[in-house]
């Protein structure tokens, strides 16, 4: 695991700076995203609410959606303590209790379910759960199912694949879409980028997103966003 830990500190310092540049250019409607997100926790969650943040990075969206809410407790995770690092100082902003974990997502959803001392008003992941294959995926809905308080809602935005839509298809048009409009990024970033959605990403679709979601007890699921090039979705699974 200390290897796995290095090595996701090695990756966040060499790319941050180029996922930063399409952030800064909202290539992946990450504000329309994360503005969906805080209409969601301020119209859905009106009294103190807990959040668990499966694969936080570095916070700085989700800072951005928890300004003026009445959240009580943020927990985040991810692998990296470089990405920990700077989520702990962009989220000294928000008053509330505040816990980071330097771990992988699965080993630590799997421990707090075993525990059973936490539970959460919502648990989110964005754009982290297609980088499991689809069993990792089936187990992390299942613990998330078990960690959510009664009516709580599991906010998962990803990308994903149009219905009949396989792997090889949906990289090959996510980068086709790259290439043409995330104009700001040099050859070096795209590089980066490419390399990096052609070796990690294993989008789903969302009838099969729902589908895990229905196996493990959740009782609604709907689509509040989808982006421009039908690449991501912003879903939300009820308890």
């Amino acid at each position: 695991m200390n290897t796995l830990k290095t090595q996701s500190d090695d990756y966040f310092k060499k790319n941050w700076e180029t996922y930063q540049k399409a952030l800064a250019n909202n290539y992946m409607e990450h504000q329309e995203i994360y503005g969906v997100l805080h209409k969601l926790l301020t119209d859905y969650l009106q009294t103190p609410f807990s959040l668990l943040e499966l694969g936080c990075g570095d916070a700085s969206l989700t800072v951005q959606a928890l300004l003026n809410t009445t959240v009580a407790s943020y927990t985040g995770i991810d692998l990296s303590a470089a990405a920990l690092e700077i989520a702990q100082h962009n989220m000294a902003q928000i008053k509330c209790e505040q816990t980071f974990i330097e771990d992988d997502i699965s080993k630590v959803v799997e421990e707090l379910t075993q525990n059973r001392k936490q539970s959460f008003d919502v648990v989110m992941t964005s754009f982290v759960l297609h980088h499991l294959n689809l069993s990792q995926k089936d187990k992390v809905i299942e613990q998330v199912s078990h960690l959510l308080k009664p009516k709580g809602v599991f906010v998962l935005i990803d990308i994903v694949c149009k219905e009949e839509e396989d792997r090889e298809h949906f990289v090959n048009r996510y980068l086709e879409n790259m290439r043409q409009n995330w104009t700001a990024l040099s050859s070096q970033d795209m590089s980066i980028m490419e390399n990096h959605i052609s070796t990690f990403d294993f989008p789903e679709t969302q009838t099969t997103l729902y589908q895990l979601a229905q196996k493990h007890n959740f009782v609604h699921c709907e689509c509040l966003y989808q982006d421009t090039p039908e690449a991501a979705q912003f879903l939300c699974i009820y308890k």
